[in-house]
């Protein structure tokens, strides 16, 4: 009897041991499976300080989270814009960041954009900023955020207006009303006037914040904004096709280190994502929504990109 107390109580014992064994394993396979989470590459992000920066910042992050095995950060609404992040990105602090064709080849390359081609601009883009900075463009987003001519929809619709060249030949009977520095500066005002003949009945300054309220209130018929401003996503307003092709276009894409694109296994798979996926309805609608709606910026990416496909509710 006291032989079979005794094995029945190594056997016990046996048994308590190889449970803890086996707790200390799973305990240890726990540990290494969520160190190597927490050690997960990092990709850094940059954007401008504007709304629409924000936006893509965020669906840049979602693409890239979705699609490699590498987590984000964002450093959002870096003051002075290209400026800053440019250097910035030079000295490796950041990865990537959204950038506008036209800042990129007057800014940094200190290039003049005049009459230059977007596809030829777009190439020297790629070229100059390998050769010069170890970095390139990818994935031109669709939209192009640059300067337009708009006009109340029911002044459009009276005189038929379409284009700026249309707008010509009522400005004398139509009410300007212009930020500031647009009305002010050389190459603003001046040189549209110069280039489509206007002569407005009256020009008038308007903060930037208030001119779109003054064009609902019928105050002013034409202003200057951009094209994917959050206002110009409303139907009170029609943007003018620039027939001269006076404005230089702005067409956003990622400008990306090329140290990164080797490092990081899948990333410009999933920055390609972005290929023509904006119009500038569409950007401006974002805009709307994250401005004037008080709509959180990730939250409107996400739903965005549901909405084409490219991530899941």
């Amino acid at each position: 009897m006291r032989n079979k107390r005794l094995i029945t109580g190594v056997l016990i014992i046996m048994m308590l041991t190889l449970t803890a064994c086996g707790g200390n394993k799973k305990t240890e396979e726990d540990e290494k499976s969520a160190e190597k989470a927490t050690s997960k590459e990092t990709i850094k992000i940059a954007t401008k300080p504007m709304v629409e920066q924000y936006i893509l910042g965020e669906m840049l992050g979602e693409l890239i989270e979705k699609n490699t095995d590498y987590k984000v950060e964002i450093t959002k609404g870096i003051q002075g814009g290209t400026n800053n992040i440019q250097p910035a990105m030079e000295k490796g602090e950041f990865d990537l960041y959204p950038e506008y064709t036209s800042s990129g080849y007057t800014m940094v390359l200190k290039h003049d954009p005049a009459g230059v081609d977007d596809k030829e601009m777009f190439e020297q883009l790629q070229k100059e900023y390998s050769d010069q900075f170890e970095m390139t463009w990818k994935g031109q987003y669709g939209f192009n955020n640059t300067f337009a001519i708009a006009v109340r929809k029911e002044v459009a619709k009276q005189y038929d207006l379409k284009t700026c060249s249309d707008l010509s030949k009522v400005s004398d009977k139509l009410v300007f009303g212009g930020n500031p520095d647009y009305i002010e500066r050389e190459d603003g005002f001046k040189v549209l006037c110069d280039e489509y003949g206007y002569h407005f009945k009256k020009v008038t300054d308007i903060d930037i914040a208030l001119k779109y309220q003054a064009m609902q209130n019928g105050e002013i018929d034409v202003t200057n904004g951009f094209t994917t401003d959050a206002q110009l996503s409303l139907d009170d307003y029609v943007v003018l096709e620039d027939d001269k092709n006076l404005q230089v276009n702005y067409f956003c894409a990622t400008v990306v280190r090329e140290d990164a694109l080797e490092k990081y296994k899948g990333l410009e798979d999933a920055l390609m994502l972005m290929e023509g996926l904006l119009t500038d309805k569409e950007m401006a609608t974002l805009n709307y929504a994250v401005e004037v709606d008080g709509q959180d910026e990730a939250d409107v990416a996400h739903k965005f990109l549901v909405k084409k496909g490219l991530a899941e509710e």
